[in-house]
Parts: structure tokens; sequence; C-alpha cells
């Protein structure tokens, strides 16, 4: 593993443990030598995850479409920028660069484009890890409403733990060594052979 991708908010939260979760992920990754590949932005969890590990020595690079270069404000001291034309470059290229996918808290936007990587690795696409950083159980009602879709049908078990979640950076970073992806179909009914 050389690089992990982390989607975060590219507000700060209302939280004090968000920014410290995030600083201590950047520190944790500087320290492993994995690289970051993130969205770009000099704001908020954004912008303090970069600093961080940018502060400690560690690789940071940065993908942003043009719409966001001047609304998300795009960091200008990365060891690596690309700005791309959309959305969907932007997040192609990010899981092209990256050996791994966290999510940290925030909002929409972090949510599509973890659950995406998550979608393309239950479908076969890729087999990289995928983590929830769960910081002050910020992710807690997510576990839970996955847990749902387990016993509602929609969802397999094996590929509910394909969604690996801890509270401390380092301990998540442990757990993407060990993963095995699982080798499932997706469709219940054809599972059970219906």
């Amino acid at each position: 593993m050389k690089r992990i991708c982390v989607y975060l908010g590219s507000n700060p939260g209302n939280n004090p443990a968000y920014g410290l979760a995030t600083e201590a992920l950047g520190r944790e990754l500087a320290a492993r030598g994995l690289g970051l590949v993130y969205g770009g932005s000099s704001t908020g969890l954004m912008g303090r995850l970069a600093d961080t590990c940018l502060k400690a020595g560690g690789e940071v690079i940065g993908v942003i479409p043009k719409l966001l270069v001047e609304k998300e404000i795009a960091h200008k001291g990365l060891t690596e920028s690309h700005v791309v034309n959309s959305m969907h470059e932007r997040k192609q290229l990010m899981a092209d660069l990256s050996d791994a996918f966290i999510a940290l808290p925030g909002g929409l936007g972090t949510l599509e484009e973890f659950f995406e990587v998550l979608t393309w690795n239950q479908l076969g696409y890729h087999a990289k890890p995928c983590g929830l950083l769960d910081v002050n159980g910020y992710y807690a009602c997510l576990a839970d409403h996955m847990d749902r879709m387990v016993r509602e049908g929609f969802l397999v078990s094996e590929h509910r733990r394909m969604v690996l979640t801890s509270p401390d950076p380092g301990e998540l970073i442990d757990l993407f060594a060990d993963y095995v992806p699982p080798q499932v179909n997706k469709w219940i009914e054809l599972k059970k052979g219906l």
C-alpha cells in the first residue's frame, strides 16, 4: 500500500474531535510513509488534513474540479495537484491513485464518494479496502443502517463486512493490511439459488 484516499468535509464540523482526529490521521499517514490523496481543498477538515500531513513530511496529492477551485479554495502548497473537468474525473483519478479509502466525518459529498468506491469494490471493479474513521460515533447510525440493509435482504453480510471501522487512525490502517475482499455474489437471489 502506497497511498490512501481520504474523503472528508470541506467544512470543519462543530465538534473539535473531528479536527483532532483529522490531524492524527495526517500524522499517521506521514509516519507510515503513506501518501495522501484527497479532494485538493484548503478549507475545513480537508485543508487541515493536507496541512498536517505536509507538516509531518508526507506526500499530499490533491484532485479538484475546475468548478471548485475557487469555491473550495484549492490548496496551493501540495506535493502534487490535479485540476480536472468534472466530479466524475475527480473521483476516478482519486481512485486510480489510491490503494485504500477512508471516510472521516463530512457531508453529502463525503458519503457519495465513499459509497461509490465501496460499490465498485462490491461489484469487483477493484479490491481495495474501504474504511470509516468513526470519530466520536459519527458513523454509528450509518453502521446501524448498513446492518439493517443486511437484515432486510438488500446487502449480503460479506459485503457489509467490507466496511472496516475504527475510531483510531493507526488501527484502521492496520485493518487495511489484513483486508481480504469477499468472493461472493452481491445478488442475494442468485446466492440462494432462487
